[in-house]
């Protein structure tokens, strides 16, 4: 009984151990390949070019990081509601896909630091007479399911007096805009310039800023070397330029001071 027992009790400590030490970075990097959670509706984050090819500036950052980390990306398309139940079901291992830190966020992923930058804002016809909350009165604002926006505005809706309208994912959303089904939205600032784009006869703008969020990579919880090995990553990207360089490609502005020095 004895010998059963030490026997026993050596196999879980080696079990134990191999637990300890196997974790996602170890899979990542055994298989040569990271799996990417990316949005290609959102441009100019995520979207697909006249070869029909992953363009971006999320694609930029995701290729950047596989190409310094010596792997291949298998993309894992999402929209704004999937990305984090990618990475928690282990359907992808990072999401790179215009992702705001948030508390409520944090409390069910990890995040990065952060690699860009996002401002939210309400968008509506350059027509529309809109400055402030108290203009969203009685008017539909339409978000896309799951976004910063979607949970920020669904909280405020009862007192400001307007109602969420939600579509699934951003391109729908856009399109509802350039159509005329969406009569003011709350999104990014590249999302309010993309309905002007669809339409240009009945062009849009920011109206009013929600908020400035910062951008991060998200990870399933419970991983602190692949945390550890982003962090670094993102310092050492930010510090060199290239993070920035992919940024004002896309945006025309370069990232905050406080983030490149």
């Amino acid at each position: 009984m004895a010998l059963f027992r030490s026997v026993l009790v050596t196999t879980c400590l080696a079990v134990a151990a191999v637990a300890a030490h196997a974790d996602l970075l170890d899979d990542i990097m055994k298989a040569k390949k990271i799996r990417i959670s990316t949005d290609f509706a959102i441009p100019p984050a995520g979207m697909m070019d006249s070869n029909m090819q992953p363009s971006g500036s999320d694609v930029e950052t995701a290729k950047l990081l596989a190409q310094d980390w010596g792997l291949q990306i298998e993309w894992v398309p999402t929209t704004g509601a999937t990305r984090i139940p990618n990475v928690n079901t282990g359907k992808a291992d990072i999401i790179i896909s215009t992702l705001s830190v948030t508390p409520e966020r944090a409390k069910v992923i990890d995040f990065s630091k952060p690699y860009a930058v996002l401002q939210s804002v309400v968008g509506a016809p350059k027509s529309a007479s809109i400055k402030d909350w108290a203009d969203l009165k009685g008017k539909n604002v339409t978000v896309t399911r799951g976004t910063t926006q979607d949970t920020e505005l669904s909280g405020m809706a009862s007192d400001k007096g307007f109602k969420v309208v939600r579509y699934d994912d951003d391109a729908t959303m856009v399109t509802a805009g350039a159509t005329g089904q969406a009569e003011v939205v709350a999104t990014s600032v590249a999302l309010v310039n993309a309905i002007s784009s669809k339409n240009p006869q009945k062009p849009w703008e920011p109206k009013f800023v929600i908020r400035n969020f910062d951008l991060a990579v998200g990870i399933k919880q419970g991983e602190p070397r692949l945390l550890a090995k982003l962090n670094e990553w993102v310092g050492a990207n930010l510090k060199n330029g290239k993070l920035n360089a992919i940024y004002k490609k896309y945006y025309h502005a370069d990232l905050p001071a406080a983030m490149t020095n």
